[in-house]
């Protein structure tokens, strides 16, 4: 049995960064031809630059070309997946069987198979490996039933998610979108129908409820399933949100990472830690559950009867430079914090609590209070802090 890959989101470079600096092995990113439009997609010359990052350091890029194909695309994938090839990511995603076979037949670019492509059995799986795929992106509706059976039945590396958002729907297969903003889901135009409220009718009779009705999911969380996946033998771990910020992927990254080396490295005395969940619970603004995975499809996993979503105000600036004679940090605001304030600074294997006493603007007049956006301020701390290192509210 392997370690299991733990795969990272990146929207752009600098979450690529920040991503692999917080204990990544991996990450995925989109180009063309991918599901989220309108995400800061890498263009060739920033793929290249982000394979050529990754392997310097040992770590693993996969490119997302997930879109559902119209005939428009057919005539430009081959050019892509071309130049694709000579860049030399370690894989691309994949939905399309029509991609699958351009890249068989005129690449040597490795495939996976996105969970866009709903595979919940072993009879699926079977078929895509002689199809000529290396890795299969389960479901998100698979169970652990289902996990198991196939990693008994097949030899091929899965994937499974293991955090963020989920669909309504089968992962892509929602046609709201498409028929109310015409925003096609499997195009990356997803306008994300499920979190509307709606008017109940039965018949022409309108029903109240004393909030308004949705059918949005809960988040995904299998934080307390990782040693079961890892024991399953799942090849990579996955985690959602190539729109998320620096921030959300930094502490994700993090607490995956502790959770997976601390079961890996000692299985018989590890102990699940309710402190990583807490940390989960705060950085997101909607509840999150184990989904699937479980065997629970209830009302458990939805908010039928409204929702609140909290936007997260903790994360308040991030580290650029550190300056040892001064003690001082140089740091990019993101939210409005004080003089006064408790804050904490955190990296990949670091953190520290304190409150602020001394902060300065730019030019090094006497601050006490920061609230422009992305303000440059240095801020006094206790100990050396590194550039990416994230700043919040304690």
């Amino acid at each position: 049995m392997n370690k299991p890959e733990l795969l990272s989101p990146a929207g752009d470079f600098e979450r690529l960064k920040i991503a692999l600096l917080y204990g990544a092995d991996a990450v995925y990113i989109g180009g063309n031809f991918n599901l989220r439009a309108n995400a800061d997609n890498f263009n060739l010359e920033e793929i290249r630059k982000g394979v050529s990052y990754a392997h310097e350091r040992g770590k693993k890029v996969y490119v997302t070309v997930n879109i559902a194909m119209h005939n428009a695309e057919v005539l430009k994938i081959k050019d892509y997946l071309l130049k694709l090839d000579k860049i030399g990511p370690d894989a691309i995603i994949v939905s399309d069987p029509a991609i699958i076979k351009i890249a068989r037949e005129n690449t040597n670019l490795t495939i996976h198979l996105s969970t866009q492509a709903s595979t919940l059995n072993k009879e699926a799986v079977n078929y895509w490996k002689q199809e000529g795929v290396k890795r299969i992106v389960l479901a998100r509706e698979c169970t652990y039933e289902d996990i198991k059976t196939i990693k008994e039945s097949v030899d091929i590396e899965l994937e499974v998610f293991i955090h963020g958002a989920m669909c309504a729907s089968y992962s892509g297969r929602c046609v709201l979108s498409n028929y109310l903003t015409a925003r096609d889901s499997n195009r990356g135009g997803c306008s994300q129908i499920c979190r509307w409220d709606f008017e109940l009718y039965d018949d022409k009779e309108p029903l109240k409820g004393d909030k308004p009705f949705t059918f949005c999911t809960k988040d995904l969380s299998l934080i307390k399933h990782i040693p079961d996946l890892i024991n399953l033998g799942v090849d990579s771990l996955k985690i959602e949100g190539r729109m998320r910020s620096a921030y959300y992927i930094a502490t994700i990254v993090k607490v995956y990472r502790t959770i997976i080396d601390e079961y890996w490295n000692n299985p018989d005395a590890y102990a699940y830690n309710l402190k990583y969940e807490q940390i989960l619970r705060r950085v997101a603004n909607r509840d999150s559950v184990p989904q699937f995975f479980n065997g629970i499809f209830d009302k458990r996993v939805q908010y039928y009867n409204g929702r609140e979503e909290k936007t997260n105000q903790d994360f308040i600036g991030i580290v650029l430079d550190y300056d040892s004679q001064t003690g001082l940090a140089k740091i990019e605001q993101r939210n409005y914090f004080a003089c006064g304030d408790e804050i904490e600074i955190f990296g990949p294997t670091d953190e520290m609590k304190f409150v602020i006493t001394e902060l300065y603007d730019e030019y090094m007049q006497p601050l006490e209070i920061v609230r422009h956006p992305k303000q440059v301020v240095y801020l006094k701390v206790p100990r050396a802090v590194f550039a990416n290192y994230m700043v919040k509210k304690a």
